[in-house]
């Protein structure tokens, strides 16, 4: 449909796999590959907007693709072989209103 594409990412996402003698459930990192990502740099108005909300500086945001599922809130993803922390709303169109590939956006800061 365009010329454009995106990038496959690691999406970060938590898996309860047992509980421990507590009752307590124990969780695992399950790593997510996702397809055709966008990643393009936050604008510089967003970016001065979310840190005066938020206190998190925006890096990147990225273009998540039409009939994506996975949860995106507060994930850790990986790229540019760096981790990323998502933040903030997910921001999702109507998908047949918008004629290219990705109708939902998120925003993320540099992780450690």
């Amino acid at each position: 449909m365009s010329n454009i594409k995106g990038i496959t990412i690691i999406l970060i996402d938590k898996v309860k796999t047992s509980t421990d003698p507590f009752g307590a459930p124990v969780f695992e990192n399950k790593e997510i590959k996702v397809e055709n990502v966008l990643v393009s740099p936050t604008q510089s108005e967003d970016i001065v907007n979310q840190l005066n909300l938020t206190g998190k500086k925006a890096v990147y945001t990225l273009g998540i693709p039409k009939g994506d599922i996975h949860e995106w809130e507060d994930k850790e993803v990986h790229f540019f072989g760096k981790k990323w922390r998502v933040f903030g709303p997910i921001i999702e169109g109507i998908e047949e209103l918008i004629p290219l590939e990705w109708n939902k956006k998120v925003m993320v800061e540099h992780y450690e």
